[in-house]
């Protein structure tokens, strides 16, 4: 079963192709970017680009597998729009996967995980994982230092010892945590964290902003003074 994974949630524009068989997912190709701005630029490329050097048609993919978020709007609807036209152009199906279960699926670890990416604002977008990898909470957006009590408080119980994602070493002596050199999500984290669902139905491409947008309209129309 070949995969194509994608994610723009992160700075990294990723892209890849994964075959998937009973052993596990295994990489054929990837393409990496570190650029938070060019995601709706790079993209579609770099999808030529592993296909090309998985030595594959695009028409040979069984499923595409793309990075919900957390992350900034306008990079992860690029990724998440990108994911869902290459979807509707060779009618396969597209799953979504947090983008920060692809970080922990692709990251060794045997106790509590933690992972955090940069939510700007002086925030983090952070999830938390059991020894067996398994999701317990999250994905949620709160400051360093909040996360940083709940380690102490009502996660405590889950041993966590590591911490992964792009901006870990950043806060890594505030969360008392020692750091992976996971970073960003692979193609092979990708496909490993939606492994379960590729079988099935994929779920609503509904991207996991956790924040309302900036913008607003308008409560009302200024009112303005005679002269």
């Amino acid at each position: 079963m070949l995969v194509l994974a994608l994610d723009t949630a992160t700075p990294a524009i990723t892209a890849g192709v994964v075959a998937l068989a009973d052993s596990g997912p295994r990489l054929l190709a990837e393409r990496v970017t570190l650029d938070p701005r060019a995601a709706g630029e790079l993209l579609t490329p770099q999808v030529h680009q592993v296909a090309e050097a998985a030595g594959i048609a695009l028409a040979e993919l069984a499923a595409i597998v793309t990075g919900a978020g957390p992350g900034p709007f306008t990079s992860l609807r690029a990724g998440m729009v990108t994911a869902a036209a290459f979807g509707q152009a060779l009618d396969k199906p597209v799953h979504p996967v947090s983008t920060l279960d692809a970080i922990a699926a692709g990251a060794s670890h045997e106790a509590g995980l933690l992972v955090v990416t940069d939510a700007r604002r002086r925030e983090v977008y952070w999830s938390a994982y059991d020894a067996a990898g398994r999701n317990v909470t999250g994905p949620r957006v709160d400051r360093p230092d909040a996360v940083a009590e709940l380690l102490t408080g009502e996660l405590a119980g889950l041993g966590i010892t590591q911490v992964a994602g792009h901006v870990a070493a950043q806060h890594a002596e505030l969360f008392g945590l020692a750091v992976l050199a996971a970073e960003y999500p692979t193609p092979v984290g990708l496909v490993r964290a939606a492994e379960s669902a590729l079988s099935g139905e994929p779920a609503p491409l509904t991207p996991l902003y956790l924040r309302r947008p900036d913008a607003v309209e308008p409560a009302g129309r200024k009112r303005v003074s005679p002269a």
